[in-house]
């Protein structure tokens, strides 16, 4: 009989009638978040964190857990009430789409002013087609078209969130195999150029000029996969459809050597024949080609494997509290990240010493005060709910 890996004491499929966040996977996507954090301020540390398990990066495991949770809390309201789980959900959405425009706000103000007055090329190379082009600019960005580096993560998410309760519903009513098929398509053809397609379609209709390049670098159609997987794991936990049995030890082994083959390629441990160049776009982050869609599943058969020390490592904190208020954590990150560029001069591209010290110490207490600040007001409309919910009492 194979050696299997032992499970934690707490599985993953729900009890009866279960229908909260499971609080280690708000704590995971924390630490996806300070992972994500060290990754974009421009200091040394960056080197250290950049896709250190190969070619895995924090994007994917927040973006894949995100709909995790969002299916976790949804599938079975889509059941018993689809329309109060469509508004639960687009409401949260265009709360999203608020926040973007907030960040957009004080990137076209503050940053660019920044940029074009103290000449800080890092920000100007953000910003260079807001700041050639201003109007259009404005307009493509409102409707999600132009993405400036950093700002073009919210709009997938939007898109995403806006998307799931359709998806939700039809689940309900039909299972996921077609949406699964469906989804394995779109990011199919996304390997062959679907976005660019689909770009000169939408310029053709609305006029505007955005290049390409300018529509943010994440692919929509390849990273909706990362998305509807993470929805249909939820889901199927949530219904307890989803079995999560032992693995056996050769799964997890064949995971781990998997993982380490791609940290070899990305590291260039096999020499000049095995490198990134090698495999070009087959591990190519902005579309999940399929060597790294191969070393995004290997990891996760890892981290499952692996769940009883990686529980024990983010079951703290701040890593709960930061995933509670994931979206608000990442909008502060985003603020600290263009404070970090505009404080480079001429060609630098990191901050060291003192000055980097003082923007790590400065953005994860911001963080951490934003998270305090957001989870304690969660607590208030719960309790709120709670004491409304109460036998006898009354709304005034």
């Amino acid at each position: 009989m194979a050696t299997e890996v032992e499970p934690t004491a707490t599985t993953l499929a729900p009890p009866a009638g279960f229908s909260r966040r499971r609080p280690e996977l708000d704590a995971l996507r924390g630490f996806f978040l300070v992972w994500m954090t060290i990754n974009h301020l421009p200091t040394r540390l960056s080197d250290y964190v950049n896709q250190p398990f190969g070619f895995v990066s924090s994007a994917e495991g927040f973006v894949f857990l995100s709909a995790l949770l969002l299916a976790l809390v949804s599938i079975r309201r889509a059941r018993k009430d689809p329309h109060q789980m469509q508004q639960r959900i687009w409401k949260r959405t265009f709360r999203i789409y608020g926040y973007h425009l907030f960040m957009l706000l004080f990137a076209f103000t503050v940053a660019a002013r920044v940029a074009a007055h103290a000449h800080r090329p890092a920000l100007v190379n953000l910003l260079n087609y807001y700041l050639a082009h201003p109007f259009s600019a404005i307009v493509s960005s409102l409707l999600l078209i132009y993405c400036p580096p950093l700002l073009d993560i919210l709009p997938i998410y939007i898109l995403f969130m806006f998307a799931t309760p359709l998806l939700l519903s039809f689940a309900a009513r039909n299972g996921w195999r077609w949406i699964l098929a469906g989804s394995g398509s779109l990011w199919l053809l996304a390997q062959f150029g679907l976005k660019a397609w689909s770009h000169d379609l939408l310029v053709k209709v609305t006029h505007l000029q955005v290049p390409l390049q300018e529509t943010g670098a994440f692919n929509l159609f390849a990273w909706q996969l990362v998305w509807v997987l993470g929805l249909w794991f939820g889901a199927s936990i949530a219904e307890r459809k989803l079995s999560m049995p032992r693995l056996p030890y050769t799964m997890y082994l064949a995971s781990v050597i998997v993982c380490l083959f791609f940290m070899g390629v990305r590291q260039e441990w096999f020499g000049h024949h095995l490198t990134p160049q090698t495999f070009g776009m087959q591990l190519d982050k902005w579309q999940i080609g399929p060597l790294r869609l191969l070393n995004l599943a290997a990891f996760a058969i890892f981290l499952y494997g692996s769940r009883r020390i990686v529980k024990r490592i983010i079951s703290i904190e701040p890593f709960l509290t930061l995933g509670k208020a994931s979206l608000e954590v990442f909008c502060a990150h985003l603020f600290f990240v263009f404070l970090g560029l505009a404080m480079l001069s001429g060609d630098s591209s990191q901050l060291h010493g003192f000055r980097a010290a003082v923007l790590v110490v400065i953005t994860f207490s911001g963080m951490l005060l934003v998270a305090i600040r957001e989870v304690h007001r969660q607590n208030r409309i719960h309790s709120t709910r709670m004491v409304s919910m109460r036998p006898g009492t009354t709304s005034s």
